[in-house]
């Protein structure tokens, strides 16, 4: 899959890839504590009000892991709620890669499906919308 063990003089990582709608985040996930920084700023400061719609530390809370990790993410594209899902994937698929023993809590909460949902692109003569159909004439 998208999840590898990489060694780095400093740490060792596992890294992962997640995705939802045209966001993309990539994760160091490591072990001990440290400081989580996305796209190198704070989580708290990157994500101010996402913590209220959806708790990125979710995989971290149904693993029981709350604590023994800390992560780097690097995080583009669409807006911030896409990008938090993608970051949660991510890291599921990190806690996944580390120790499989976590997988069937993971997948029954539903954190390791991939919601490959994607807006629709607007299609020609419809008016501006993919979906709206030009008004007929009535007479």
């Amino acid at each position: 899959m998208a999840a590898k063990t990489t060694k780095t003089t400093k740490n060792t990582y596992t890294y992962a890839v997640g995705r939802r709608k045209s966001a993309v985040a990539t994760v160091k996930l490591f072990s001990g504590k440290g400081e989580t920084l996305v796209n190198k700023i704070a989580i708290d400061k990157y994500f101010p009000g996402a913590t209220d719609k959806i708790n990125y530390d979710k995989p971290f809370a149904v693993t029981q892991t709350l604590g023994k990790y800390h992560f780097e993410a690097k995080v583009t594209g669409g807006g911030k709620q896409g990008q938090v899902e993608a970051l949660m994937l991510a890291l599921a698929r990190a806690l996944k890669a580390i120790n499989e023993v976590f997988k069937p809590a993971l997948h029954e909460v539903g954190l390791l499906t991939v919601d490959s949902r994607v807006r629709e692109r607007r299609m020609v003569g419809t008016g501006g919308k993919a979906r709206r159909q030009k008004q007929s004439p009535k007479r």
